[in-house]
């Protein structure tokens, strides 16, 4: 490892957390309306530290919803014209409910046992930062012989609906020969990985009503359709013993996992009991005929993200509820088109669902999935500083969330993405407690500046 780059990082260290944490404070919550001020604060933060780092100019794009930051680097190359690496991040963050299980304030950065605790503290604040602070190392030291362009958006925890229509009214403006994103994670500490796949997403919130009142579940239990029990039985109508999904027409798309993937699978270092202990769980479940991480990352999933209705409150109350909500998501496979499902998913209810209640179904957010050749010359150079920097060759591995945005990337701009994610499965993102290992987001940075340093080379 380059002792001059460890040398800097380890000196600006104390500043850099700093700064994170400026971000950390800013309680950016893209879900809840009310903290629209906040997402124009923590842009015009983003604005402010990318000026500092190096960037020439920064402007930010107000939309419907949330700004977007833009920032710009020009590599001035005498007789050639230099290429574009487009670095992408979000500073939206999740909700921090339930705030009881927190052990630190969520919007103030606590370090101990070498790592920072805060909401964003990894996704995606964290991992941000470590683009720009690589980015600022290159600039003060005259290494980048290539353009660098940001774009920092505010709404990718809710789906990015606005960037899309951004993405084609400013393509020019984006322009880029390779897309650059840390917004993912590594299988583990000891054993550093890049992201080459990601699963699409569809979702929805269905909302089951009955009668024009809660009632007397005593008057009238055993007459009336009650919308909680028929909510709690479509859902359950989604999936087989066997764990399959029974939309029909779901799996028309699917692409079996190669045989070449699923040895490599089996390759890769994984304690199924230890996986259990670290979340809490006896055992786990899901689709016959699957391991565990062939499941969570190339088979498509169902899941309830929350349901609600009826009496909540502290101690009894015997009624049958008007009414009954549920938000529900499906992780989808490359190849999966989410129009398609989802539009499968709400004919298939109405299907099932019986004439003694009524059923509306509203689509929420969804994507497509994403899959990175491994032998793009940019895939080389990634993999290259993360052996480098973490002192093992990283592992290709598809992981199971979704970056919506990811595809449409290369749909309207036209290029591949790199995603050099640096969490963990410990850092708890979307939950309490969320955090980032230090050494982590330290050796993050060393290997976002080799990368860049060896595509220049090339």
């Amino acid at each position: 490892m380059d002792k001059q780059i460890l040398d800097y990082i380890d000196s600006q260290m104390p500043r850099f957390i700093d700064e994170w944490g400026s971000l950390i404070r800013i309680k950016s919550i893209s879900p809840d309306p009310q903290h629209k001020a906040d997402m124009l604060a923590c842009a015009e933060r983003w604005k402010t530290l990318l000026l500092q780092a190096g960037a020439q100019e920064v402007k930010i794009h107000p939309t419907e919803g949330n700004p977007i930051v833009v920032g710009h680097y020009y590599c001035q190359k005498k007789n050639e014209k230099p290429s574009t690496v487009l670095v992408y991040g979000h500073y939206d963050v999740m909700p921090v409910e339930p705030l009881d299980e927190w052990k630190t304030e969520p919007f103030e950065p606590d370090v101990k046992d070498g790592r920072l605790y805060a909401r964003g503290a990894d996704d995606d604040k964290g991992q941000t930062m470590i683009q720009v602070k690589a980015f600022e190392y290159l600039c003060s030291r005259g290494l980048l012989k290539h353009n660098v362009t940001f774009i920092f958006e505010g709404e990718e925890e809710i789906g990015s609906p606005n960037l899309t229509k951004f993405l084609t009214t400013h393509k020019d403006e984006l322009k880029s020969d390779i897309i650059l994103v840390s917004d993912t994670s590594m299988l583990g500490r000891e054993l550093p990985s890049l992201t080459v796949g990601l699963r699409g997403l569809a979702y929805w919130q269905i909302r089951v009503s009955g009668p024009n009142r809660d009632l007397h579940s005593g008057h009238f239990g055993g007459a009336v359709a009650n919308p909680i029990n028929v909510l709690c039985e479509l859902i359950a109508r989604m999936k087989d013993k066997d764990g399959r999904i029974t939309i029909p027409h779901f799996y028309d798309d699917v692409l079996p996992i190669p045989q070449e993937e699923r040895e490599m699978i089996k390759s890769i270092p994984f304690d199924e009991k230890q996986y259990c202990e670290n979340i809490g769980i006896p055992e786990t479940e899901g689709e016959v005929g699957y391991s565990t991480l062939e499941r969570n990352s190339c088979r498509p999933s169902f899941d309830v993200c929350g349901i609600w209705g009826g009496y909540m409150g502290e101690g009894s109350k015997t009624v049958i509820p008007r009414e009954a909500f549920a938000k529900v998501s499906c992780r989808l496979v490359p190849n999966q088109d989410h129009e398609k499902i989802s539009q499968a998913f709400i004919d298939y209810v109405r299907e099932i669902a019986p004439e003694s209640i009524r059923v509306e179904i509203t689509p929420m957010h969804g994507g497509e999935g994403y899959v990175c050749p491994i032998d793009l010359p940019q895939y080389k150079a990634a993999e290259k500083a993360f052996e480098e920097a973490f002192g093992k060759r990283p592992i290709a591995a598809r992981r199971g969330g979704s970056i919506p945005i990811i595809a449409d990337f290369e749909r309207i701009l036209g290029v591949k993405t790199i995603l050099m994610g640096f969490g963990l499965e410990q850092n708890a993102i979307h939950s309490p407690n969320e955090s980032f290992l230090l050494e982590v987001f330290k050796k993050g940075i060393y290997a976002v500046i080799r990368f860049h340093e060896y595509i220049s080379q090339n």
